[in-house]
């Protein structure tokens, strides 16, 4: 059992009751941990209890399970909806019995770390506890708004990166939304209306969507359902994407391309030695001919080249910036019927009396209602959850960089404090499982981390990498999607399991890498 010098167990504060949050729970449970998960809604799910009804699953199902909780036969489909999805969640919940350990409406306004008479600096972390200092947990109870204070051995950060801190773009001197008559507001407040709210809100009214990823499609499509080709929606797109409108294209799975170790020997890696390196620039042709296959399907079928979409950056470079989403079902077809305009235009823009504004374009796009599908402000959210201006400092990196973390999970500079479900992938649950299966054995001792400098080493290793393999707009990204079988690798090597998970050579280098692959150790 996990207990301090007093014999007492050591309690692991987890932030967060979304999909990381809970694998955290499960996880610290298992070794013996006392975990409180603070969750500042009144139930779990994290972005799937607050997004669009009518999103689906962006990945297919067999991706996006629990490892040792498969999906019940009775859920046909390949891309559940979102509460099919939100009751997939709920059930893993309730099986293992974390509700329990979960304060909900309990929002986290401030992590303070107290020093366990110490030298006052973190600069080691051969042992997750070795500091022996404490992080004060301030909280908020959502329905009194008074506020506690908790004391834990060990923070889990769980906040995401789609939620509550919205990205609202910077608008030309007097252009912002105070010009516009009409209203503007962020996804984020559609997502949180029901259904029925939802389509009152917008019929009747020429809505303008900003954004071309999963979001501003999702609201397209309800815009276009129920005000039709009389006031169609417009889709202002600022960065055309490769998104996808099936995960086979021309008939091949996608997977067999992208999600297996021979995808992966024709990328450039964190740490792959001189044979990997020379491999991966020998098969940089087929890498770019991969690509191309998929990109002449998708142009074909949402065509792209008709309506002046076609990205400027190959797949490969959104595959690994974790920025293509999977097309909602007739999408294009509504396009065609003239209930959805698309509309690409620069990246800057303003707003007048009557519509949104472009540089150079004297006629507005005239509208009643804008909604900006323009993401969310991950790492200021993340940032400001610790009091230290050092850590702050140390969550925000530099300008050009990723959020610095360690095997994606851990800043070498900040003790006590893992950060799961940041660093993205093609399928996050599952990632995030292994991350936290990886941090229950760090602080259950059975793997030390090395120095702070190596770990600092491989983290620019890393940022090299997703600079190199993202498109114009990496935006700091984390994302490791066209890597995960490596990532992989490393956290197992880690936590002495076997690597390779296959049987035979051909299936390690060709099947496609899933969830039930790292049901336990081999």
């Amino acid at each position: 059992m996990a207990t301090n010098e007093r014999g007492e167990k050591q309690v692991i504060g987890i932030i967060g009751g979304g999909v990381s949050g809970l694998l955290a729970c499960k996880y610290c449970i298992s070794k013996g941990f006392d975990p409180i998960v603070f969750e500042s809604e009144s139930s779990i799910g994290g972005v799937w209890s607050k997004t669009i009804g009518s999103t689906k699953l962006q990945t297919p199902k067999p991706l996006y399970q629990f490892s040792d909780f498969p999906w019940p036969d009775s859920v046909a489909e390949v891309f559940p909806d979102q509460q099919t999805v939100l009751d997939y969640i709920e059930s893993y919940a309730h099986h293992f019995d974390l509700i329990r350990h979960i304060h909900f409406n309990t929002k986290v306004l401030s992590l303070s770390y107290e020093d366990g008479g110490g030298a006052g600096e973190w600069n080691l972390w051969s042992d997750p506890f070795n500091n022996k200092g404490k992080w004060n947990v301030t909280v908020q109870d959502a329905p009194t708004l008074s506020t506690r204070v908790y004391q834990v051995d060990f923070v889990v950060v769980c906040v995401g990166r789609f939620s509550q801190v919205p990205n609202i773009p910077e608008f030309p001197p007097n252009k912002g939304p105070e010009a516009f008559e009409g209203k503007v507001i962020h996804s984020m407040d559609y997502s949180n209306m029901d259904s029925k709210t939802a389509a009152d809100f917008v019929r009747g009214k020429h809505v303008a969507v900003v954004g071309f990823q999963k979001s501003g499609m999702d609201i397209a499509m309800e815009c276009s359902a129920v005000n039709g080709v009389e006031r169609p929606c417009t889709v202002v797109i600022r960065t055309p994407h490769w998104n996808l409108p099936d995960y086979f294209p021309w008939g091949f799975p996608l997977v067999k391309l992208y999600l297996n170790r021979f995808s992966e020997l024709m990328v450039h890696k964190p740490g792959e030695g001189l044979l990997l390196s020379l491999l991966a620039t020998a098969l940089s042709p087929l890498r770019w001919a991969f690509s191309k296959f998929v990109e002449s399907y998708i142009k074909h079928k949402n065509r792209l080249t008709k309506y002046g979409m076609v990205p400027e950056h190959s797949f490969l470079k959104d595959l690994s910036s974790c920025t293509i989403a999977i097309v909602p079902e007739d999408f294009y077809d509504r396009v065609e019927e003239g209930s959805i305009k698309l509309i690409k235009k620069a990246e800057t823009f303003g707003f007048s009396k009557e519509g949104i504004v472009f540089e150079g374009q004297a006629e507005p796009i005239k509208s009643d209602l804008v909604i900006l599908a323009t993401g969310f402000k991950g790492i200021d959210k993340l940032k400001h959850i610790f009091e230290s201006p050092k850590y702050r400092e140390f969550i925000a990196g530099s300008v050009d960089s990723a959020v610095p973390l360690y095997r994606e999970c851990i800043h070498p500079r900040i003790p006590q404090v893992a950060i799961i479900g940041f660093s993205e992938s093609i399928a996050n649950l599952y990632t995030s499982e292994i991350r936290c299966r990886w941090l229950a054995e760090l602080l259950d001792g059975k793997f030390k981390l090395p120095s702070i400098k190596v770990m600092e080493k491989d983290i620019e290793e890393w940022n090299k990498y997703k600079k190199r393999y993202s498109h114009r707009n990496y935006n700091r990204i984390s994302s490791i999607a066209a890597l995960h079988v490596w990532h992989n690798d490393q956290l197992c090597k880690d936590m002495g399991w076997n690597p390779k998970r296959k049987k035979g050579l051909w299936a390690e280098l060709f099947e496609p890498y899933g969830p039930m692959d790292y049901a336990g150790p081999i």
